[in-house]
C-alpha cells in the first residue's frame, strides 16, 4: 500500500498489535499504532487516515460505552473515515450500535487473519470510489465555474490574471468588490491554480454569523466547553489544514475576533473554545470584502495589524456595469444553466430589444441579479425561444404590485412604502439580509420579522 494510505490500527493489546500489525505490514499496508483513547486522538487529529481499525475498550476507561462515544467523535470530526470496529465483546447489540453510528464494519476477537485482510481491502476500495466520485463532482462544479469566470472586458481580465500569478504562491490574497461580483468564484480560482489544489478549499461567510458562533465555526471547540458543546468539533482552519481557508466578508468580523484570527495566521497554530493546548495548521488564507476597509481602519473598527496580514495581494473585481463586453456572455451562460427549466429543455436565446434592456441596466446584484433575471426570463418566457423585454423584472412592464391592504388608507400606504424600501435593500445588497438590515437601521432580527410580514422570503 503506498504510504498516502495509512491505517491507524488502535488496540490496547500490544501483542494483538504486534501480531496483526505485521499482517497488515506484510501486505504492503502502511500502519501506525496507538494502545490508548488519548494517543489515538492525538494520532488522529494529527494525521490523515483513510481506515481506522479500532478497540471500542481502550483505556484510560475501558467501557463499550466510552468506545462507542469515541466512535462517533471520530465520525464527527471525519466522517469519510472507514473504521473497522475490532472488539473482545460479542454481543450484537454493540455492534449494530456501531454499525449504526457509521462503523464500516465490526469484527469480533479472535479475527481471523484472511477475514480482516480482505475487510481492509474492501474499505479502501470503497474510499478511492468515493474519491472518484468527489473528483468528478468537484471537476463538473469547476465546469461551471469556469464558465462563469470568463470575459473580454480589460479590467475583469486584469483582475483574473492577477489572482492567477500569485495563485503558485502561498501569499494571502484580498479579494474587494461588490456583492455578487463572483469573489468565492476567483478564491476558488486561486485555490485550484495553487499547489495546494488537491488539498480542501474551505469557505465560510463571517456575516452570517455571531461573534460567539463564528469563533466555533473557526477555531473549533472541545466538549463541554459551552452549554450544547456536546463533542469536540475541530473547526474551519483545522478542516482546511494542507489547503485554503476563504473568509468571505472579512469586514464583518468584530475587533475581538480580528485579535484571534490575526494571530492564527502569524502563529499558525489556532486555540480551540475551551481547550489549553493549541492546534498547528498549515492553512493558505484568501480574504474578501465589499466594504471599505481603508475607511475602517480610520474608524477604528477593522485592525490594521490585520489589514496588512491579509494584504498580501489585493484583487479588485469590477462590478457587472463595468463589464459591458462580458454581459451577453455571462447571459448565454446563465440562459444555458436555467435550459432545464424550458418545456423543450433547449435554452432560451435573448432577442435583440432585450440584449438592449440588459445593457441598459445598472445591475446593483450584479452576477446575482443577473443570474435570478435569466431564471425568471426563462420561466416568463414558456414556450417562446426568444426573450423578450417584458420577460425582465426591471423594464417597468410589471403591473404594479398592490399593497397588503390595497393601499386605501394611511397604514397601508406606509406598508407598501416599507415593503418597496425593504426590496429595494435586497437587491442593491444582493439578497444579504445582513447587510440590507443595516442599510434600513433595522435589526437583523428586525428584518426578518418584516420578511415574515410581507411574505418576501
Amino acid at each position: 500500500m503506498a504510504p498516502s494510505q495509512p491505517l491507524l490500527l488502535v488496540d490496547d493489546d500490544a501483542a494483538f498489535r504486534k501480531v496483526y500489525g505485521k499482517l497488515l505490514r506484510d501486505a504492503g499496508h502502511e500502519v501506525v499504532e496507538a494502545g490508548d483513547r488519548p494517543s489515538a486522538r492525538a494520532t488522529f487529529e494529527g494525521r490523515v487516515f483513510p481506515i481506522v481499525l479500532l478497540d471500542l475498550m481502550l483505556p484510560p476507561d475501558g467501557s463499550v460505552s466510552a468506545g462507542l462515544e469515541g466512535l462517533a467523535a471520530l465520525l464527527d470530526a471525519r466522517p469519510g473515515t472507514k473504521v473497522i470496529v475490532i472488539s473482545g465483546v460479542g454481543d450484537t447489540r454493540h455492534s449494530l450500535e456501531a454499525i449504526r453510528l457509521g462503523a464500516y464494519d465490526f469484527l469480533t476477537k479472535p479475527v481471523d487473519p484472511d477475514v480482516l485482510l480482505v475487510v481492509v481491502q474492501r474499505a479502501l476500495a470503497r474510499v478511492a470510489l468515493e474519491r472518484q466520485v468527489e473528483a468528478l463532482r468537484t471537476s463538473l462544479e469547476q465546469a461551471s465555474r469556469d464558465a462563469a469566470m470568463v470575459g473580454q472586458s480589460a479590467s475583469f481580465l486584469a483582475s483574473v490574471s492577477l489572482a492567477e500569478r500569485v495563485a503558485a504562491s502561498d501569499l494571502p490574497v484580498l479579494i474587494t468588490g461588490e456583492n455578487g461580483t463572483g469573489k468565492e468564484l476567483l478564491a476558488r480560482t486561486v485555490h485550484l491554480k495553487s499547489r495546494r489544489q488537491s488539498g480542501p478549499f474551505i469557505p465560510v461567510n463571517c456575516g452570517a454569523l455571531p461573534e460567539t458562533l463564528l469563533e466555533s465555526a473557526l477555531f473549533g471547540h472541545v466538549k463541554g466547553s459551552f452549554t450544547g458543546a456536546t463533542r469536540d468539533h475541530r473547526g474551519l482552519f483545522a478542516e482546511a489544514d494542507g489547503g485554503t481557508l476563504f473568509l468571505d466578508e472579512l469586514g464583518d468580523m468584530t475587533p475581538a475576533l480580528q485579535v484571534k484570527v490575526l494571530r492564527a495566521l502569524e502563529t499558525g497554530d489556532i486555540l480551540p473554545v475551551g481547550a489549553d493546548r493549541p492546534v498547528h495548521v498549515d492553512v493558505r488564507l484568501i480574504t474578501a470584502t465589499h466594504r471599505d476597509l481603508g475607511r475602517m481602519l480610520q474608524e477604528g473598527t477593522f485592525r490594521e495589524d490585520l489589514y496588512w496580514r491579509v494584504k498580501g495581494v489585493e484583487v479588485r473585481l469590477p462590478p457587472l456595469r463595468e463589464r459591458a463586453l462580458d454581459l451577453p456572455l455571462l447571459a448565454k451562460h446563465f440562459l444555458n444553466q436555467c435550459a432545464h427549466l424550458c418545456p423543450d429543455g433547449r435554452a432560451r436565446l435573448l432577442s435583440e430589444a432585450a440584449a438592449e434592456a440588459l445593457a441598459a441596466h445598472p445591475w446593483p446584484g450584479n452576477l446575482r441579479e443577473l443570474r435570478h433575471e435569466m431564471q425568471r426570463a426563462t420561466v416568463l418566457a414558456g414556450e417562446r425561444r426568444e426573450l423578450q423585454p417584458e420577460d425582465l423584472s426591471f423594464t417597468g412592464s410589471e403591473r404594479p404590485r398592490a399593497s397588503p391592504t390595497g393601499a386605501t388608507t394611511l397604514a397601508a400606504k406606509v406598508e407598501a412604502l416599507e415593503r418597496r424600501e425593504i426590496e429595494e435593500a435586497l437587491k442593491r445588497h444582493g439578497g444579504n439580509r445582513t447587510h440590507s438590515a443595516e442599510a434600513l437601521g433595522l435589526s437583523r432580527q428586525g428584518l426578518l420579522k418584516k420578511l415574515d410580514r410581507y411574505g418576501l422570503t
